[in-house]
């Protein structure tokens, strides 16, 4: 995506690319194809904003976080497909782990113990692959998270591209302490990662390279910008102060709370994090909790059931009935995340009877959603003690009109949309601009907001109490199945 300075978008292409699941629980994908397709959105979104690489002030990534991925130096190939943020084929590794390891490895990482994160993705890729062990032998392999991956590849690849990522991707690998913002000895011996393989951390607004000339851009842009997904849709949403919060709606759900300069350890499940930092300002912090399942259950309808044809028929069906007909839908595909953390747990539909129709599922799929996203709230509010009057949201599903009323409805909260609701791309684009110049500071961008629709809660208090009590006896019959 291409932005003015205005904060516009003036040229976009998007491409999906394949989803590999050799098993149960497990999910890769292709980094090489990943690459290539980046190849081809530049191309797109350049000729869509009719302007050449040239013309860009600079380049801003931003990347689902956790994915991990290893490849050689010297041929600029992977070793392996990229290890999934959802795949869970490492649950029984980390179940090895003492009490007391994992409560080292949660104090100084921020992070619950849980196959979501790059840590036991990249121990697995080092135990059972020997393409890996042989690269590592020979000092050639490189790791990191897709971040990494691109940046080594647009400042050069073999040529000399930079091994770097930056703090909030960084803070989800269960590598990283959140205090000194460095790789930690000790965690690494956990893991069994030697330092060399790993990324130098960096903040996330700063200049790292510029683009190889005779790469995609046709030119040397500043690549100035790193963001995990999360971290820059908070950026792009403005939630530059304290007790300001977001919720991106993708293939999973993902609700921040700025903290600010304070690390707050969660009572409730949820993850202590890197919100952003930008140059040699000091880190800002957030609380974040993190659903395994929300987007990607839409696409289980349509791609597994077969019952839509595209994510857009969602709404449609769902709004031809008034209510789910008492079907609650849990899709814990790979487990529940916050704030249950139960890599135990497996999808269940219940509340079954002859009258229900795809129609109700369809309903059952949106509502899970929302009491996901309320589950996660709750905990925030809980740990932070600020009460939540509303919450911004952004991505895919905010389209969708219906599960936003929803989502206000079981929450009994107002609910606000964004102009842009491709926040994540404007808060990489956001971090980058910053680093050159092309924005002064952050007032310059909180100017640039402007809401784009509100939802109002329309429920009881008593329907929202008893609607939220069946979801959480779903829950309970998720539970002890894996």
């Amino acid at each position: 995506m291409i932005f003015d300075a205005d904060g516009k978008v003036v040229g976009q292409h998007q491409l999906e690319h394949r989803q590999i699941l050799p098993q149960a629980g497990w999910v890769e994908h292709d980094a090489a194809e990943i690459w290539d397709r980046t190849k081809e959105v530049i191309a797109g979104a350049l000729k869509q904003a009719d302007i050449l690489g040239s013309d860009l002030a600079a380049i801003g990534i931003t990347n689902q976080r956790e994915t991990t991925v290893a490849w050689d130096v010297t041929t600029g190939r992977p070793l392996h497909n990229a290890i999934v943020w959802q795949d869970t084929r490492t649950a029984d590794y980390l179940n090895t782990f003492s009490t007391k390891t994992s409560e080292t490895i949660t104090f100084k990482s921020g992070l619950p113990i849980a196959p979501y994160f790059a840590g036991s993705k990249m121990h697995w890729l080092i135990e059972n692959s020997q393409e890996v062990k042989s690269a590592i032998a020979a000092g050639t392999a490189r790791f990191g998270t897709i971040d990494s991956w691109l940046l080594w590849n647009l400042s050069g690849g073999v040529q000399g591209g930079v091994h770097f990522t930056d703090v909030t991707n960084a803070s989800r690998t269960l590598l990283m302490n959140l205090e000194t913002l460095q790789w930690d000895d000790e965690l690494l011996g956990f893991f069994g990662i030697p330092r060399s393989v790993l990324p130098s951390i960096k903040s996330s607004s700063e200049i790292y390279a510029t683009t190889d000339p005779h790469g995609p851009l046709g030119s040397a842009v500043p690549i100035a910008g790193i963001l995990g997904d999360q971290h820059a849709a908070m950026v792009g949403q403005v939630c530059f102060e304290r007790g300001e919060s977001k919720t991106t709606y993708g293939t999973g759900n993902f609700a921040l709370l700025n903290t600010g300069t304070e690390i707050v350890r969660s009572k409730n499940g949820l993850l202590s994090t890197v919100c952003y930092k930008f140059g040699n300002q000091p880190a800002m912090y957030a609380l974040e909790g993190s659903v395994a399942v929300t987007g990607s259950a839409i696409q289980w309808l349509r791609d597994q059931l077969g019952i839509i044809t595209n994510a857009a028929e969602t709404e449609n069906l769902a709004s031809s009935v008034t209510d789910t007909a008492g079907v609650y839908f849990v899709p814990a595909f790979s487990g529940l995340f916050a704030p249950y953390w139960r890599s135990d747990a497996r999808g269940v539909i219940v509340g079954l009877t002859r009258a229900a129709t795809k129609a109700h599922l369809a309903r059952a799929a949106l509502e899970a959603i929302c009491y996901q996203t309320r589950d996660v709230m709750d905990a925030m509010v809980a740990d932070s003690g600020v009460p939540m009057t509303e919450m911004r949201v952004d991505g895919g599903i905010t389209a969708n009109s219906l599960c936003m009323q929803m989502q206000a409805d079981i929450m009994g909260i107002d609910i606000t949309r964004p102009l842009i609701t491709e926040t994540t791309a404007l808060g990489a684009a956001y971090a980058a601009g910053l680093a050159v110049g092309f924005w002064k500071n952050t007032d310059e961008l909180k100017k640039q907001w402007k809401q784009s629709r509100r939802w109002s809660a329309t429920t009881s208090v008593a329907d929202r109490a008893s609607g939220y009590a069946g979801w959480k006896k779903a829950i309970e019959r998720t539970l002890n199945w894996a």
